[in-house]
């Protein structure tokens, strides 16, 4: 069975992610809970130890000097709310704008990990609490509510042979997200 990955994935949101996690169990791809399971290529493990690496040490403890391990320096980021952004450096700066308002953000688990060749599909649960002001996008800020979240979340990426992303999309329910910290 043929998947154009990309398309799906961009496409189809949500469902593409579940589709192409349903198409990897089917053709026999590897499930990972908190092994990595024999049969995956050496390559496909090395992608998840890195990816592994990149949400519980470089994320989580902001080391963005270190985000090249896991990012191409012209890496495409897809992010939930529709956008995207081009390059290391703008994805490093919307990472942080994440933990201005909520510094103690975190990933400390991948309940369900995927990887076949080129592609990895993991899950996380992001957490964290409204703690400081939040830029609005127009000048101002949005009051601390001081209330936590704990969102389910889904990172699909697409690795290159120097084993880096070339292109990662990401995916959390916002709505969820709004209500958790208060402003939705």
């Amino acid at each position: 069975m043929a998947i154009d990955r990309r398309s799906l994935i961009k496409n189809s949101g949500a469902v593409g992610f579940g589709a192409l996690a349903l198409a990897a169990v089917n053709n026999g791809t590897a499930l990972a809970h908190s092994d990595y399971p024999a049969n995956l290529s050496a390559t496909e493990r090395r992608h998840l130890r890195i990816f592994d690496e990149l949400d519980f040490e470089v994320f989580t403890g902001q080391k963005w000097n270190r985000l090249d391990e896991s990012h191409a320096r012209n890496i495409r980021v897809h992010w939930p709310d529709g956008h995207t952004t081009d390059g290391i450096d703008k994805h490093i700066a919307d990472l942080k704008a994440m933990f201005v308002w909520a510094p103690d953000t975190r990933i400390l688990q991948h309940p369900l990990r995927l990887a076949t060749n080129e592609l990895t599909a993991v899950t996380g649960i992001m957490e964290g609490t409204f703690t400081r002001p939040m830029p609005d996008g127009k000048g101002g800020f949005i009051k601390p509510t001081n209330k936590p979240y704990k969102i389910s979340m889904a990172t699909v990426g697409i690795w290159n042979r120097r084993n880096t992303m070339d292109e990662e999309y990401l995916f959390w329910d916002n709505q969820s997200f709004y209500a958790q910290i208060g402003l939705g």
